[in-house]
């Protein structure tokens, strides 16, 4: 029930692997003489598994197992860009058009294109009908059988038509933001951002770029692949660093930002900074196919079809899902009678208090709110909080100055759930006499568990004297940062936007230093690396020290 309830914050994985992305053919449409609706009706195919009839697609192996529509698509194991996989030991080929018509060579070295694992060098080019053939019977180029784990299609001659139109548009050798020498990234900051956090946060760039454009002045060595092919860096690229900054209110953002990538086309948005919103940046990401990887944001988007923003946290929605699953319980047994929450109207608490509102109404939970005007004096939010004196249970969506109000206030009789992210985590100024009875959810992983993880980066911080002005922001761009450099890296002269996020996915579970949190992992279609968190309390009366109620929570809704 809690699932369903914080819909708003699921991320429907299937949905966001097949079905988002029809943005990003458009450019690839526009470089193929084949006709757009041929390529459309190919792309249904390979992400959706639906024949250009409507029909879903049906794909037979070779133990006589049939299997049909979205689990037999192409994209499950060729991916969106169609450069491949690896699946255990196994490497499963890139079949963009360029990679599958290419001629044969001798060796890697003597390849034109972009190196990917997979990558077959010494095989026959195909040609449209050998790759006909290869779709229907599972033989090659080469006239040898392909891999059982790749199934037998018995497409028409139109849908194969189709299909094979649709990979010869996957053609990632003109990527917006890359040139010979240079790849350009941008980070977007809105005009209700935190002006403290902002500086921190570019500070933290500024640096990170300046050092890695110091280290690769001179040119890549060689590396060697998993399987001992030679490879190398065609080009030392310079990262240049755009900072978009908006203005005004967010219903223009969208259309500035839209204006920022024709005058600078940009290959990925990398940090960012927002306030109470971020929607229409997110949008932007999905509607112009730019990854937007890891952004500083209290209330992150997420929908079943949206594939291109990646967060580390879901923020306030996260601590929506964990106060709703400790509320109502696993199966709501113990929900309890009425729930009221008091929150800024227009701030991020807003959102985060609808999200539980909708989960805890979902059993049967009386749910009131209590919306205190952006602009209302202390007094105003005192006496909403005085008015809850009947609840069951107080939630609170407070910043610390609205924290310190509390201190007027007696402590309720009732359970209290308070947002840690708004109120400062550990560093919440929650008076005396509510600390017993508050619970604060803590989306990120407990002070003494990740010293060591923070320890690098606060390093990094001083010896490049970088002023720690906010502290988990700064870190997690510093790691936003190093994820995109480890993943460069792996990606060689590769440089898709598709395959950018599919490396993400593959590696970054991989990553031993991942700051505030525990551990990071993104499935296809997961927005959220990092997906609990936990429910604690302050230890004494008096200073930070807090105590986990439990072990670390995954809401349902993650």
């Amino acid at each position: 029930m809690i699932r369903a309830a914080l819909q708003t914050v699921l991320t429907l994985a299937l949905g966001a692997a097949l079905g988002c992305g029809f943005c990003s053919a458009q450019a690839a449409e526009r470089s193929t003489s084949a006709p757009s609706r041929l390529i459309a009706g190919g792309r249904s195919i390979y992400q959706l598994g639906a024949l250009t009839s409507g029909e879903a697609l049906e794909g037979r192996r070779t133990a006589g197992m049939t299997t049909t529509g979205a689990a037999v698509a192409c994209i499950n194991c060729h991916r969106r860009s169609g450069l491949g996989s690896k699946e255990g030991l196994s490497y499963i080929p890139p079949i963009a058009g360029p990679y599958l018509f290419h001629p044969r060579v001798k060796s890697v070295e003597d390849f034109d294109l972009p190196y990917v694992e997979g990558l077959r060098p010494g095989r026959d080019p195909y040609t449209d009908e050998t790759l006909a053939r290869a779709i229907r019977s599972g033989i090659d180029a080469d006239g040898k059988r392909l891999d059982y784990l790749m199934p037998r299609y018995d497409l028409g001659d139109a849908d194969m038509a189709a299909l094979i139109a649709y990979l010869k548009s996957l053609d990632m050798r003109q990527m917006p933001g890359v040139t010979d020498t240079e790849l350009h990234f941008a980070t977007i900051i809105t005009p209700d951002s935190d002006p403290v956090a902002r500086r921190g946060m570019l500070d933290v760039l500024d640096s990170f770029f300046a050092e890695r454009n110091a280290v690769q002045r001179y040119r890549s060595p060689r590396l060697r692949s998993d399987r001992s092919a030679m490879m190398m860096f065609r080009a030392v690229r310079r990262w240049q660093l755009h900072v978009w900054e908006l203005e005004g209110p967010p219903s223009t953002w969208e259309a500035q930002l839209n204006r920022h990538l024709a005058e600078q086309p940009v290959f990925a948005v990398l940090s960012g900074i927002g306030g109470r919103e971020w929607r229409p940046v997110h949008d932007f990401c999905e509607h112009r196919t730019v990854p937007c990887l890891f952004p500083n944001v209290e209330v992150p988007v997420s929908g079943g079809r949206d594939y291109y923003s990646l967060y580390f946290s879901g923020g306030v929605l996260l601590e929506a899902g964990l106060m709703a699953q400790e509320i109502a319980g696993a199966d709501g047994a113990r929900a309890p009678k009425i729930v009221e929450q008091v929150y800024r109207a227009g701030d991020s608490g807003e959102a985060a208090a609808k999200a539980l509102a909708a989960a805890l109404r979902a059993h049967g939970v009386a749910v009131q709110a209590h919306a205190v005007a952006a602009s209302a004096t202390p007094l105003s939010l005192e006496q909403s909080v005085r008015s809850t004196s009947k609840a069951d249970v107080l939630v609170l969506w407070l910043r610390p100055t609205d924290v310190r109000v509390l201190g007027e206030v007696p402590a309720p009789s009732s359970r209290v759930f308070m947002s840690g992210l708004l109120a400062g985590l550990e560093g919440a100024p929650l008076p005396p006499g509510w600390r017993e009875r508050t619970r604060l959810t803590y989306p990120f992983d407990l002070p003494d568990r990740r010293i060591v993880r923070v320890d690098y980066p606060l390093g990094w911080f001083r010896i490049r004297r970088i002023p720690v002005v906010a502290e988990q922001v700064q870190v997690d761009t510093y790691l936003a940062c190093g994820l995109l450099s480890e993943v460069l890296s792996h990606m060689v002269d590769t440089f898709n936007r598709d395959y950018l996020i599919e490396r993400l996915q593959e590696m970054v579970e991989h990553r031993i230093l991942t700051g505030y949190y525990p551990r990071l992992t993104l499935g296809t279609g997961q927005p959220f690396a990092s997906k609990g968190g936990y429910l604690v309390r302050f230890a004494a009366p008096m200073g930070p020290k807090i105590v986990a109620e439990g072990g670390w929570l995954v809401p349902s809704n993650l």
